[in-house]
């Protein structure tokens, strides 16, 4: 067998694909953010500044749904969360339209540029949590996680469920352009049953069954959760996640093979 065809080594094979996802990165980086003024920066500015907007919203408005929880941690531990699955999913809905030249390369594929989007989004949107925790911490606006653990828990399902929905959502629109259009309606729909501006528990039984059918909303409850603590009282199936998570992954992936086949038969 010539050295032409000799198969190429899983190591060899994952060197080069963390080539191309880093290239990709730095591509993206430079065609969102530019190489002038903020730059990269902007990564964690651009969600930093929705979170403070709706702090400062809620704050103004004595948005306190009649509860005691600092409302500064409320909006801080629902938007960013929001924001975490939200931003990934819309922002991969064009990927493949927006890199549909870099997939004649060899070693470019659906999967690569999807992954770029998504490993962008989430570094953001976890930087930008981290950084207005750390200031809010600072001036004594809020306090610390009761368990942190399960903060980072609820966090990393809530990546993986938007990681997965980012995946299955941005394939699917290889088949159709309806798709780009319905999501980003749907998004807007989603949110006032995300979680992210109501606790599960202050819901009547009847819409609280409802609402926990959504797997993001026990997403929320968890960093919640570990953020407040015995304060509150949260409504959350971490099994349940987990299933859908696991189910949004494989369709996903079977959705991603036959889109990547499209794309590279066009």
């Amino acid at each position: 067998m010539s050295a032409i065809e000799r198969p190429t080594s899983l190591r060899r094979s994952l060197r080069i694909q963390a080539r191309v996802i880093g290239a990709l990165l730095m591509r993206e980086v430079i065609t969102r953010f530019g190489r002038k003024n903020l730059g990269v920066l902007w990564l964690v500015g651009e969600p930093m500044l929705f979170t403070l907007g709706i702090t400062a919203l809620w704050s103004a408005a004595g948005f306190n749904h009649g509860s005691s929880l600092p409302i500064v941690a409320f909006a801080l531990t629902g938007y960013s969360s929001v924001l975490l699955w939200r931003n990934t999913v819309t922002r991969c809905n064009s990927a493949i339209q927006a890199n549909f030249n870099l997939l004649f390369h060899r070693n470019v594929r659906v999967i690569d540029v999807f992954l770029t989007r998504i490993v962008l989004e989430m570094a953001g949107c976890t930087g930008s949590f981290i950084v207005l925790f750390l200031f809010f911490w600072v001036i004594e606006w809020i306090g610390p996680p009761v368990d942190l653990m399960l903060v980072i828990q609820g966090w990393l399902m809530l990546a993986w469920f938007g990681a997965a929905l980012a995946m299955l959502i941005g394939s699917a629109t290889a088949y159709t352009e309806v798709v780009d259009r319905l999501w980003h309606p749907a998004a807007y729909l989603l949110f006032p049953v995300s979680g992210a501006a109501f606790m599960v528990a202050w819901l009547p039984p009847q819409a609280r069954e409802v609402v926990l059918l959504l797997p993001m909303v026990h997403g929320v409850e968890m960093v919640r959760d570990g953020f407040f603590g015995n304060s509150v009282t949260t409504y959350y199936d971490v099994g349940y996640l987990a299933k859908i998570n696991l189910v949004l992954t494989l369709m996903s992936l079977f959705v991603l093979r036959d889109a990547s086949m499209r794309v590279e038969a066009e």
